[in-house]
């Protein structure tokens, strides 16, 4: 798929850029208490011809949190933002937490 879709209607259309929904995953992942920031990769997604995505996120969090409940609130909030902004469904999500900091970041 060439990373763009499109939504029409009787009122028009909106085409949805890819990196308009890897902008809405990233402020979704930063906006859950744990995370402190994006690593490595950050954000990968593939998108499917029925308008499915699937998500892979790389994460620091931080120190003192519980991987399982932050990685569970990261994949709640990705799903609910991205359903709730576009036409796409969530299908995956797969948190991966490359490090464990001791402060946030600014």
């Amino acid at each position: 798929m060439s990373g763009k879709n499109l939504q029409q209607d009787r009122t028009g259309s909106a085409i949805y850029g890819k990196n308009v929904i890897l902008s809405i995953i990233t402020l979704a992942t930063k906006e859950i208490t744990g995370v402190v920031s994006l690593q490595g990769r950050g954000v990968k997604i593939d998108i499917d011809e029925d308008n499915n995505i699937f998500v892979d996120v790389f994460i620091k969090i931080l120190y003192g949190h519980s991987v399982a409940d932050v990685a569970f609130r990261v994949q709640e909030n990705i799903k609910r933002s991205v359903e709730t902004m576009s036409v796409y469904r969530v299908k995956n999500i797969n948190v991966n937490v490359l490090e464990v900091g001791f402060e946030e970041e600014v």
